[in-house]
């Protein structure tokens, strides 16, 4: 059963301005539950209770590649604290992705001390793995192939590997048993080419066939995220809600 969520990121300015009161309206809208990718200054303490008080899930957390790396420890407490123990690398800069090897040779380090501590780790793509390579792969693929799935789970962006020039729903079968997590994202061109993040149902992407594919493929949660909003951040999340409601419901067992 798919569960649907909302990457926080979409909300990072309201948040920043009432972080309660912004979970609070998410809760509101008919969310299950959120990925955090900041805290705010929150502690855990603090955290799980509005957790508790609104009734959202905490999925995981974005936390950045190099935090990571330093100060493990103290991010898979704080996740296992709010109820969550999914713990996702993000992205890299240019700098951090020159080389592919060791970027692989850290997730295995990571991987190996988030299983210790009762945490998943997981990568999120954006559309350069998919254009760059290593080993004659993709660097998706790459990292995937030297980092077994006990040590690394896949969180993929769907908006962004067809932006990379790959079919979603194929990428989707292909990790199929690894994808507990997918972004649920959908785009239009600008002329330029570059991609502008859009409501759900208003962009080229085609949003039910990745979300059967991912039923299929066993993904526990599709988790609703704009990174740019041309209108209201919330009002833009909560359109992809009632997309999701009008046009999810034939043959699918998605919960809201």
């Amino acid at each position: 059963m798919l569960k649907i969520g909302l990457q926080l990121y979409t909300l990072r300015e309201e948040l920043e301005q009432d972080f309660e009161g912004t979970l609070r309206k998410v809760a509101a809208l008919g969310y299950s539950g959120v990925e955090f990718f900041h805290y705010f200054g929150r502690s855990e303490g603090e955290v799980k209770a509005l957790l508790e008080e609104t009734g959202l899930i905490a999925i995981g957390a974005h936390r950045p590649y190099d935090v990571l790396l330093e100060n493990a420890d103290a991010e898979m407490d704080y996740i296992r604290k709010i109820g969550s123990n999914y713990l996702i690398v993000p992205y890299l800069s240019e700098e951090q992705r020159s080389d592919w090897g060791r970027i692989a040779a850290n997730l295995r380090i990571l991987g190996e001390k988030a299983k210790q501590q009762g945490v998943v780790l997981f990568y999120h793509n954006h559309d350069f793995e998919l254009r760059e390579s290593s080993g004659g792969q993709t660097a998706f693929d790459y990292l995937y192939s030297e980092v077994p799935p006990e040590l690394l789970q896949v969180e993929m962006d769907t908006c962004w590997v067809q932006y990379g020039g790959y079919d979603p729903v194929e990428y989707i079968g292909k990790y199929a048993g690894r994808l507990p997590l997918i972004h649920l994202k959908d785009m239009k061109r600008r002329e330029d080419g570059s991609a502008e993040t859009v409501v759900l149902g208003e962009g080229e992407v085609d949003l039910t066939a990745i979300l059967k594919a991912a039923e299929q493929a066993g993904t526990e949660w599709a988790i609703v995220e704009q990174d740019y909003c041309s209108r209201p951040a919330l009002e833009s999340v909560a359109a992809s809600l009632e997309w999701l409601k009008a046009n999810y419901k034939q043959g699918g067992n998605i919960y809201v």
